[in-house]
């Protein structure tokens, strides 16, 4: 395994979260992370003050930026077309897809992040607690293609939208290296059955138990000040 800090290109896809973006955005922004880092933030044309709210954080935040999918792009993969505009705008090999509702809980998880993470990974998946944050590699995309299939490709009703949104599983972040990005986002095409997501899911767990460890970083929790 291949470990060593790199900079990161943070990648969040928002739709009217406005109040997710003022009250969660600072603290990915305030990460103390020596190698550096950048945040990207995809707006799929929102309705609500969710551009102003990214006005003013980029007054701010100098390592802010953000873009926006145009309403004319009303398509089925409207996620998989904004982490492209998202991806293609980011400077860095190592790609972080980040939900604007989970923030880092303390400023240093990015370096506690950069110190293990295994660089020969195509992709890793991160868990978030309370406590704690826990790394899943995999070795290729084709090995973590099930979950992200799994979790990812089920689509839902959004009251508040007028399309699909991707249902997230448990996981709470991706980091996928940027020359692997293309290969994740064939992943969001692909519409799967409950016989198969159900065949899925016996996958991975026989895959669970003969799969390498994860590793499990250790931080604070803003409970326990």
């Amino acid at each position: 395994m291949s470990t060593g800090q790199h900079p990161f290109s943070v990648i969040i896809t928002v739709y009217d979260q406005a109040h997710d973006l003022e009250e969660q955005l600072p603290a990915f922004l305030k990460q103390e992370y020596e190698p550096g880092y950048e945040v990207i933030v995809v707006d799929e044309s929102s309705t609500d003050e969710t551009p102003d709210v990214l006005k003013l954080l980029k007054n701010e935040y100098k390592h802010l930026y953000s873009t926006f999918l145009p309403k004319a792009s009303a398509q089925t993969y409207r996620r998989k077309i904004a982490l492209n505009i998202g991806i293609k705008a980011s400077h860095h090999e190592f790609i972080i897809i980040a939900k604007a509702n989970k923030a880092p809980a303390d400023t240093d998880v990015f370096k506690a992040v950069g110190e293990v993470l295994d660089q020969q990974a195509e992709l890793t998946l991160g868990y978030v607690t309370k406590k704690h944050i826990r790394l899943q590699p995999f070795d290729t995309i084709a090995e973590a293609a099930g979950h992200i299939r799994r979790l990812e490709r089920k689509l839902r009703k959004v009251h508040e939208c007028k399309f699909g949104n991707y249902v997230w599983g448990r996981y709470d972040f991706i980091i996928v290296r940027k020359d692997c990005s293309l290969e994740l986002l064939k992943l969001f095409e692909q519409k799967i059955s409950g016989l198969n997501l159900f065949g899925i899911r016996l996958g991975i767990l026989w895959k669970n138990l003969l799969r390498r460890s994860s590793t499990t970083l250790l931080y604070p929790s803003p409970t326990d000040s």
